[in-house]
């Protein structure tokens, strides 16, 4: 059997049927023997074994027959998988990684999904998964990927990052469409963060077009914010490089300019003057730019790491300050020296 024959015939895990879980499963369901969802509410778990439709969050989305959704983690693992996507929240991710530890053998490959850090510690998804799971060979895959958009089948490319190539090789196998195309790298660290970090600009696009404040200035929010991405996560590791790819301002311009971004329509929210609170209990998603943009900033202001946007998106969010107000406060700051204006 080849190697393409052999996941062609796999089974692949699913961890969390949100709206990017769903998209990613179906997904690969094209290219692999089986997928198996994993579902907290046995409700969803029926709908969908039922009607092969997505109800809850991907709207549109048609389930292929080879994809099972199932309550039961113990269903979900039964005789094992070859490949487990994690498609969960950040703030749960490790807590869940550690009650599911047991079910795996250690020897699966492992791609996220999730585009956030856990809060407080500042780790990214797969030193999570790494410390709590038995399994090494971890990846992210991250992208300019609307989900809406990739149900209806539009073109899109995204990136796999790993450092182990096996997961790179496997990624692009399974993912890989003829209208959803997969790139290959092994910045994990860039790729991690500008996914983490482009959710907290996209709160404050949605905030600046409910100013109608028009294209320069969103022009200028971007490649401002794209600054900060670049220097925060370079400093964390990342390579500039991939900031300027797909991964960081592929996803920053598509997340930046689109209401189908969940953290985009928080910040419009906000600007338009409706409370945190109201908007997440809307959402029945995770915006993972609310926590991300608190974490970031504290460890920014603690370690003098410039990114006044971010510090403006934290006080945003904490009803410190108006849309308004802030947009005039970025516009009034002083002038930084030429050499530091990267």
């Amino acid at each position: 059997m080849t190697h393409k024959d052999f996941w062609h015939n796999s089974k692949v895990g699913v961890i969390g049927g949100g709206n990017w879980g769903s998209v990613l499963a179906n997904l690969v369901s094209l290219n692999c023997r089986e997928v198996r969802v994993w579902i907290r509410n046995e409700e969803s778990v029926r709908s969908i074994n039922a009607t092969r439709l997505s109800s809850d969050y991907a709207e549109g989305l048609q389930f292929r027959d080879n994809v099972q959704a199932f309550s039961s983690v113990e269903r979900v693992f039964e005789g094992g998988l070859n490949f487990v996507i994690w498609a969960l929240p950040s703030k749960i991710t490790r807590e869940k990684a550690r009650s599911l530890a047991p079910f795996f053998r250690g020897d699966e490959l492992i791609v996220h999904g999730t585009k956030g850090i856990e809060h407080g510690s500042l780790k990214r998804i797969s030193q999570v998964l790494k410390e709590e799971l038995p399994c090494r060979r971890i990846g992210v895959i991250s992208g300019p990927n609307l989900a809406n958009e990739i149900i209806r089948g539009d073109p899109a490319a995204t990136v796999v990052a790993s450092n182990f190539s096996e997961v790179c090789d496997v990624g692009q196998l399974l993912f890989a469409s003829d209208h959803f195309r997969i790139y290959r790298d092994t910045d994990v660290i860039g790729v991690e963060w500008a996914g983490a970090l482009k959710n907290i600009l996209a709160i404050a696009s949605g905030a600046l077009d409910a100013m109608n404040l028009g294209w320069n200035a969103r022009a200028m929010l971007m490649t401002r914010g794209l600054a900060e991405m670049v220097r925060f996560g370079t400093a964390m590791g990342g390579k500039e490089s991939t900031f300027l790819g797909l991964a960081g301002v592929g996803d920053l311009l598509a997340t930046c300019s689109s209401n189908l971004s969940r953290n985009y329509r928080v910040g419009n929210r906000l600007a338009l003057g409706e409370t945190l609170e109201a908007i997440l209990g809307d959402l029945e998603s995770t915006a993972e730019g609310v926590l991300t943009a608190k974490t970031v900033w504290e460890f920014a202001s603690q370690y003098h790491i410039r990114m006044p946007i971010t510090e403006g998106v934290y006080r945003l969010l904490k009803g410190g300050v108006s849309a308004p107000e802030l947009m005039k406060e970025l516009m009034t700051r002083p002038i930084a020296p030429a050499s530091s204006e990267v």
